[in-house]
């Protein structure tokens, strides 16, 4: 019997490319909205995707709430007249103006964006409200990642500084806390738990000092399944539509399965021991340890030794059998940065029918 990913068209596939099941995508979006329970808290982030036929497909099941990481994602959902967009991003320089301008192009969309900063607070909204603009802002939380946001021991003082700055309307709090990665689950829930009181006890600190009560949005994959508990939380995971192999071995009891892979071949024996695949650093995302970057579906024995711009260097072992032409399906460690590197992908339905769907976000800008 044939593996999901054994399909006759593959063979006619050239190499390397990134090639999506669709019934298995279908599959991932219709389980966390399961999980999450109300389609309403479900914010799923598109950096992962970032293709507008996944996004429809989204807007199709009933999502209505995006979060995306660049005005090129952003504007796909315009496009797509998602309701509600989050840039999980804090706005700098001219992207500035082009946030303005997506919201002027597609008033069918509420964007929105974060902010960890006051003159940066300040500059959003003095661009918006000179074109008689307001945008909603969410304070991005510092939840241990040190790479964005404001600790929460700060972050009260910030909206006391922003509240009343023109062209700007603060909403709520943002927490990605995707540093939680712990394989066994009670291990990771029990620190995602200890960290989100911080968030909750801030959030009574705003509502004590007679401001609004905040929309809360937290986690990402890995704490995913613990922010859904949570019925004040919108949740954003991101890698569930395709899933991937560090998740997969992480995330064990999720039930996402994995729906996008690369294909490559082999295009030389080296040496001994080792073949040479059309798999380099173009081809699937690098940023991991050599042995973290490629899982051979069909070979699961093989290792990633080495790679250059177009060439994966492989172990194969001694008296292997592998020729020059044959296939190798890669599930990648991590999906987001492979989808990507790639403009198109390669679609495949229970029927066997193929399409190519565009990577139209891989783009940092396509009109605005």
């Amino acid at each position: 019997m044939k593996e999901w990913y054994e399909i006759d068209q593959i063979g006619k596939i050239d190499s390397p490319q990134l090639v999506v099941f669709e019934d298995r995508l279908k599959y991932n979006i219709d389980k966390a909205i399961e999980l999450v329970g109300n389609v309403n808290r479900f914010r799923p982030h598109v950096k992962t995707n970032k293709t507008a036929e996944v996004m429809q497909l989204m807007i199709d099941a009933g999502i209505s709430k995006f979060k995306c990481a660049t005005i090129a994602e952003a504007e796909i959902l315009g496009r797509l007249k998602a309701p509600d967009v989050l840039l999980a991003y804090q706005p700098v320089g001219p992207k500035v103006e082009r946030l303005l301008n997506l919201v002027e192009a597609y008033p069918e969309t509420k964007f929105s964006c974060l902010i960890d900063y006051f003159e940066a607070a300040e500059n959003i909204g003095a661009t918006f409200s000179e074109s008689v603009k307001e945008i909603e802002v969410y304070i991005d939380i510092n939840a241990g990642m040190n790479r964005s946001g404001i600790k929460t021991e700060f972050a009260l003082e910030l909206i006391k500084q922003c509240y009343n700055i023109p062209g700007i309307i603060i909403k709520g709090l943002h927490l990605y806390d995707g540093h939680f990665r712990q394989l066994d689950y009670e291990v990771r829930k029990k620190a995602c738990d200890a960290n989100f009181v911080k968030l909750t006890d801030l959030a009574s600190a705003i509502e004590e000092s007679g401001y609004p009560k905040p929309i809360l949005i937290a986690g990402g994959s890995p704490t995913f399944p613990i922010h859904a508990q949570r019925e004040t939380v919108e949740c954003s995971p991101g890698t569930f539509v395709f899933w991937d192999k560090t998740y997969g071995d992480i995330c064990k009891e999720q039930p996402f399965l994995p729906a996008a892979i690369v294909v490559s071949r082999v295009i030389s024996l080296p040496e001994e021991g080792k073949i040479c695949i059309d798999l380099g650093h173009k081809s699937i995302a690098a940023e991991n340890d050599i042995s973290k970057r490629a899982y051979f579906l069909n070979a699961p024995e093989l290792r990633l030794l080495s790679q250059s711009e177009e060439h994966g260097v492989v172990d194969a072992g001694l008296n292997h059998n592998f020729k020059p032409g044959d296939v190798f399906y890669i599930l990648p460690y991590h999906v987001c940065p492979t989808v990507a590197l790639y403009n198109q992908m390669i679609t495949i339905n229970l029927s066997g029918e193929m399409n190519y769907w565009e990577v139209k976000a891989r783009d940092r800008k396509i009109k605005y």
